[in-house]
């Protein structure tokens, strides 16, 4: 299949119908689906109706939008209007969606055509996408590992090429994570980038959504169609969007690209071995490798999970079955009905609201909730210190390549540290990008992650892009 660039240009010069994008788009996936689980539920007559719609204005004469006849998937946690949106949870099995979420709004406005709904990590809590009460995402490279996650049916739905793109959602490193383990390009901008509105909440400080492509310029696309400020979105900003998908320089000559202290401690050697390899290359590029000290960085992980697991425990206790969510039917009396209507929650989203519950609880809220807040604010002082510097700054994506399913099912501390170069740029608040960088000796792929300040994603895609083309 083309990229999202090359289908877009494509339909709007008539060298190619939408029609036929989005047939190859659901060939793709009824060929490829069944094995590996990216999508929970497709919708292809309705596809193919918006496809033909398109068609026909195109050949009226009207002028189509950036994303002209892209076939997309967006994860199982954002609102399109008369869809079912379930986040993966026997806990909102039969909720539709009954407004569209912004970035839906713009997907449309954009001439995108969206073709389903793909699989993630129940209420996007997990790094492997075998949380999902639909069942485990299979990695396209390698069926019997993960993907990486909570993004991971969007990841492998590219990957796999049934879309060129899908939208996921990134809280701790939900996009960037399993596009390095499934060898594909995931970006999150800057927090407020992107509306959040009509995107189910799991910490509200932390998400933000982000795209999954095949490459660089189309990841760059589709950004320019999502960002911008909207008025049902308090944190959304207020900034003009720039023309990202041609932001792209002759080259990177120059460029400072920062490599933070004692960042390949973590790294497994085949790993580390890619990294250095990708430095170097950047070098010959004409990029200037600069040592910076983000010293609190380390902290990012417990930080990271004490905070977005308090803010997960407030966020979700609206599924009461009073108010929200899954409600039992045969309840003996009133505790009993408590117990039954939270009893679909799976066991890492229970673990989750027990750890965000004792963290705010007063006895614990300054030693646990007060301290992760002021440590946040030391690790952004960090990166704002270093950024007067450097342009980008240069990390692994995940200390690890793809692990095999059910591997760390009696050590989930092990895939909580898979986040553990992507949660820095929540915790931060930055711009980030995976980029693929080769493959281990098992043909798994390794990504390389760039950081840009907030409102300078140009940074590094422009990195991503050049880096991209010399490997």
């Amino acid at each position: 299949m083309k990229n999202v660039f090359e289908i877009a240009s494509a339909v709007q010069s008539g060298k190619m119908t939408a029609r036929e994008a989005v047939l190859q788009s659901l060939q793709k996936i009824k060929e490829l689906n069944p094995q590996i689980n990216a999508f929970v539920e497709v919708w292809p007559e309705e596809a193919l109706k918006r496809a033909d719609e398109i068609d026909a204005r195109r050949e009226k004469g009207e002028k189509l939008g950036l994303l002209a006849g892209v076939p997309v998937g967006i994860k199982d946690n954002i609102l399109y209007k008369g869809h079912k949106a379930t986040c993966c949870s026997k806990m909102l099995e039969n909720y539709v969606a009954p407004y569209n979420s912004t970035v839906v709004e713009k997907l449309l406005a954009a001439d995108a055509v969206i073709v389903g709904r793909t699989n993630m990590d129940e209420f996007a809590m997990g790094s492997s996408n075998q949380t999902s009460v639909y069942g485990p995402v299979h990695n396209p490279v390698d069926f019997d590992r993960v993907p990486g996650g909570s993004s991971g049916g969007s990841a492998a739905a590219v990957a796999a090429g049934m879309v060129p793109a899908a939208l996921g959602t990134d809280t701790g490193g939900s996009v960037r994570q399993p596009a390095s383990f499934c060898g594909v390009v995931g970006i999150k901008p800057g927090y407020g980038r992107i509306s959040r509105y009509g995107v189910v909440a799991f910490s509200s400080g932390a998400d933000q959504v982000g795209v999954l492509a095949a490459d660089v310029q189309s990841a760059a696309l589709m950004l320019e169609a999502l960002c911008g400020r909207d008025v049902n979105d308090s944190t959304s900003l207020d900034e003009p969007v720039p023309a990202f998908s041609q932001s792209f320089t002759p080259d990177i000559k120059g460029l400072k690209v920062g490599m933070p202290k004692g960042f390949l401690d973590n790294l497994g050697e085949e790993v580390k071995e890619k990294i250095l390899a990708a430095a170097e290359k950047l070098k010959t590029l004409g990029a200037q490798l600069v040592e910076v000290d983000v010293p609190h960085a380390k902290y990012s992980a417990p930080c990271y999970y004490i905070i977005t697991s308090a803010e997960a425990s407030s966020n979700l206790a609206r599924f009461d079955g009073i108010r929200y969510g899954y409600q039992a039917k045969d309840a003996k009396d009133l505790n009993d009905q408590y117990e039954l209507d939270r009893a679909p929650f799976g066991a890492e989203v229970k673990k989750r609201i027990i750890i965000g519950s004792t963290a705010l609880r007063a006895s614990n809220y300054e030693a646990c909730y007060l301290q992760a807040v002021k440590v946040r604010e030391l690790i952004k002082r960090d990166f704002a210190e270093a950024f007067k510097n450097v342009d980008v700054i240069l990390t692994p994506t995940s200390p690890t390549t793809a692990f095999t399913l059910g591997a760390h099912k009696d050590n989930p501390l092990a895939v909580y540290l898979a986040d553990l170069y992507t949660c820095q740029g929540n915790i931060g608040g930055l711009a980030g990008i995976s980029v693929p960088c080769g493959n281990d000796k098992l043909g798994l792929p390794v990504g390389l992650q760039f950081y840009g300040p907030i409102l300078q994603e140009e940074k590094i895609l422009n990195a991503a892009y050049h880096f991209e083309k010399a490997l």
